[in-house]
């Protein structure tokens, strides 16, 4: 835990939240700026700013339990699908968003845009697998 961290204080309940879940390792609670209502965050006890950086083993069992939560919204709120983000940026601790989704619920996707050519298609994925070496 860091005491200067945000959800990390949440999880320690010394700022209050609505908690959704929580185990000896996880924290799940509703976001204060909700894209749909149920809108959950789940975050691991053990402080990581990134998820590159987090253990693996933490990683995969946080990912088992955003599945977890993710079954348990569609049951009790009976939404369509559970939308799941890590974006990571505003709060410095990993956080997964799972967002309740209703396929008529007229929220907006992702913007997409196109590429310039196929060359740069193709300079793009060597990029890519020049870092995967």
């Amino acid at each position: 835990m860091n005491n200067d961290c945000l959800f990390c204080n949440i999880a320690l309940k010394a700022i209050p939240s609505s908690v959704v879940y929580e185990d000896d390792k996880f924290f799940g609670f509703l976001d204060i700026h909700p894209v749909a209502k149920g809108h959950t965050l789940l975050i691991p006890k053990e402080h990581h700013v990134w998820m590159h950086e987090t253990p693996d083993e933490l990683l995969s069992e946080t990912f088992i339990t955003t599945k977890k939560l993710m079954n348990t919204l569609r049951k009790g709120l009976g939404c369509d699908y559970v939308q799941v983000s890590v974006v990571g940026k505003d709060v410095p601790h990993l956080h997964i968003h799972l967002i309740p989704r209703w396929f008529d619920d007229g929220l907006a996707q992702f913007p997409t845009l196109q590429y310039e050519s196929e060359n740069e298609q193709k300079e793009i994925v060597e990029r890519i697998q020049s870092a995967l070496a």
